[in-house]
């Protein structure tokens, strides 16, 4: 059995942080999940990327993602 891939970041290109609810609009990660990102287990990645979802979903929040460059 192969190992599973590695998690891609979830950054969609829209770092701007929501000040009510410390979330990026983007990803929907706080300040210290971004900031650790490159530091942390596979394992830890896909437990805060498994969450992102419902984390925005909660906060009414929608994804925003970045213009099609022109």
């Amino acid at each position: 059995m192969s190992p599973a891939p590695k998690p891609a970041s979830p950054c969609t290109k829209v770092c701007v942080l929501d000040a009510a609810t410390g979330l990026c609009c983007g990803c929907g990660r706080t300040r210290d999940e971004i900031a650790a990102w490159g530091a942390l287990s596979d394992a830890q990645r896909r437990t805060i990327m498994s969450g992102l979802e419902a984390r925005m979903r909660a906060a009414h929040m929608t994804p925003l993602e970045a213009p099609l460059p022109t």
